[in-house]
């Protein structure tokens, strides 16, 4: 009993996380190795990423002329120049075990991120082994060299940086993800939630100008050429996804995925979605209404309602809310690929474990969801499983968090002019 008891308390305190996050980075590191030594590689994006920055080295700067042997240049700058260094790294691209290699190392660096998001987040160590189980999440970084690594990375440390309250560094870190693949903007709700919750209002206003200012600044080479081009290459917000590699709606049949109406139906279900989260969970530590919210925005308010909610918004909030920002926005995308997976394998675990599922349902849903990004091409079968695991996520999460951050409206403890008077900072 004594034993059992012992096994329990490791499973779920989080004050074991720390020695449990350095034994599966030990272990995942080998097996980065054993998959570059064992595993062929397998060329999909890799060559057309070097082609295409190979005619930007070469002086080209209209995105709309750049093009690679899979088609033309469809992300915004930040991937040039991540690909451009990788480009000299490995000698023009033909030097694939290096490039491997580089991206075992990257890869192993956003874990040891995501195991530090995830303490933070005082999660407990029992889902931890989830975080280096996946099969497809190795093939995306080591056997693919997809560009969504290094976006994945920087939500990561978008993260890290907001549970540390480094607001300026997150801020920085979310904005170059969004550079290297617009696929971020999902996550720019949960965002924007913690960020408005978090800071004063001019803050706040100048976290979303700084934004703004590195996509210029990113975009600026490409800009006096065509901007028009740049922004309608990398930034396709009305790209249409062929049938064949959807891994999510393919039960719906081609002609129902190709229907204008079933994506007006999936941008109101996203949404709809989002407005449940921000009415029902993401404004709580607030403890104020929608109007109040908006009303706190336009006048300052007292530095210690201030403080009330600084304290609020916790590590944990602030995964829980950006992470259920992606799923949302990964559940109700118009067509899944298999690199989009980066987004989902390492969020997973917490927001079932935020669900409030046994152990057990939390294994067995994160197993189908594996299974089901596994399968090659994708089936009516695994599509089915794919959407029912983004949803068993997006609606559990939401659930699961019913009685959090259930506040009383913050109160001041002085209600005079003084109290008023104090603006914020």
């Amino acid at each position: 009993m004594d034993l059992y008891r012992q096994g329990i308390e490791i499973a779920y305190n989080p004050k074991h996380t720390r020695f449990l996050s350095a034994l599966l980075l030990s272990v995942d590191a080998c097996l980065c190795a054993v998959i570059i030594w064992k595993i062929p590689y397998t060329e999909i994006d890799w060559q057309a990423y070097m082609q295409q920055v190979s005619q930007y080295l070469d002086g080209e700067r209209d995105y709309t002329l750049i093009k690679g042997g899979t088609g033309p240049l469809v992300y915004p700058a930040a991937h040039v120049y991540i690909y451009s260094a990788l480009y000299y790294l490995t000698d023009g691209g033909k030097n694939i075990l290096l490039a491997q290699s580089l991206f075992a190392l990257l890869y192993l660096g956003i874990l040891s991120i995501v195991f530090g998001v995830y303490r933070m987040a005082r999660a407990p160590p029992y889902i931890f082994p989830l975080l280096i189980l996946s099969k497809r999440l190795h093939s995306l970084f080591m056997l693919r060299l997809f560009n969504d690594c290094f976006a994945v990375g920087a939500l990561f440390v978008a993260i890290y940086a907001y549970q540390r309250r480094i607001w300026t560094v997150g801020t920085i870190a979310y904005s170059w993800g969004v550079g290297i693949k617009m696929s971020l903007l999902l996550a720019l709700p949960g965002v924007c939630v913690v960020l408005e919750q978090a800071l004063p209002f001019q803050r706040l206003v100048k976290s979303i100008i700084l934004m703004v200012q590195l996509q210029c600044i990113l975009a600026f080479p490409f800009l006096p050429k065509n901007a028009s081009g740049y922004l309608a290459r990398s930034f396709q917000f009305t790209r249409q996804f062929l049938f064949k590699w959807t891994v999510n709606w393919r039960f719906i049949g081609e002609e129902t995925f190709l229907s204008p109406n079933f994506s007006t139906l999936l941008a109101a279900a996203n949404l709809s979605l989002l407005a449940l989260f921000v009415i029902t969970r993401w404004k709580r530590p607030t403890g104020r209404s929608i109007s109040q919210l908006v009303e706190r925005s336009l006048t300052p308010i007292p530095v210690e309602m201030k403080h009330q909610i600084y304290l609020r918004i916790t590590p944990t909030f602030m995964l829980t809310t950006i992470l259920s920002s992606v799923a949302t926005g990964m559940l109700c995308a118009r067509s899944l690929h298999y690199q989009f997976y980066a987004y989902i394998a390492w969020s997973t675990p917490f927001l079932l474990w935020k669900a409030g599922l046994h152990p057990i349902f939390v294994y067995a849903i994160w197993a189908a969801q594996e299974w089901a990004w596994n399968i090659y091409p994708s089936t009516k079968s695994s599509s089915m499983v794919v959407v029912g695991c983004l949803a068993t996520q997006v609606l559990g999460v939401w659930w699961g968090t019913r009685n959090e951050y259930d506040f009383e409206e913050l109160k001041t403890s002085g209600s005079g002019a003084g109290a008023n008077s104090q603006n914020t900072k």
